[in-house]
């Protein structure tokens, strides 16, 4: 595994590298590419090469390279709309990330029916807390004065869950 892990990581920074390499001998391709609004577009990158390391051998890379691959696609959410404010309740994503990698993690080891079924307790958890904070921070009109409901179920599924 150190060996795999090794050669993914050098296969990165070779590729990385190679990158902007490219952009200083390429003046006119650095000047396309407008990092003031794309930054986060090597965020999302980063956590490709993380999820193609996965894919490659090292299963466990999976779960880094879903948190940095979410955090990247929120952070260009953010940078795009200008809706920075969105962070008081987008992080509540976050655990679904770990949740995406854990499952993706158990798949890649062909013995993870209970990596699986973790992640997607973090996943169901991760999208409740997030529709719970959205609504709190954007307004009742969607779900109303009933928000309270979407935390009794997740208690009660929680509770279902810890049962068996």
């Amino acid at each position: 595994m150190q060996r795999r892990s090794s050669v993914v990581g050098g296969l990165i920074m070779i590729v990385v590298g190679a990158f902007f390499l490219l952009l200083q001998f390429s003046p006119s391709l650095a000047a396309q590419i407008d990092f003031g609004q794309q930054w986060p577009l090597l965020i999302i990158g980063l956590g490709v090469f993380f999820l193609l390391g996965a894919l490659f051998g090292t299963p466990p890379l999976a779960v880094p390279g879903s948190i940095v691959m979410g955090i990247g696609g929120i952070l260009y959410y953010q940078n795009l709309s200008g809706n920075w404010a969105s962070w008081a309740y987008v992080w509540a994503l976050i655990p679904g990330f770990v949740g995406i990698g854990t499952m993706l993690m158990g798949i890649l080891e062909k013995k993870g029916r209970r990596n699986i079924r973790e992640g997607g307790r973090l996943v169901v958890v991760s999208l409740v807390l997030f529709a719970v904070f959205w609504t709190f921070f954007n307004g009742m009109g969607t779900i109303g004065r009933f928000w309270p409901l979407l935390l009794i179920g997740l208690g009660v599924w929680l509770l279902l869950q810890n049962r068996r």
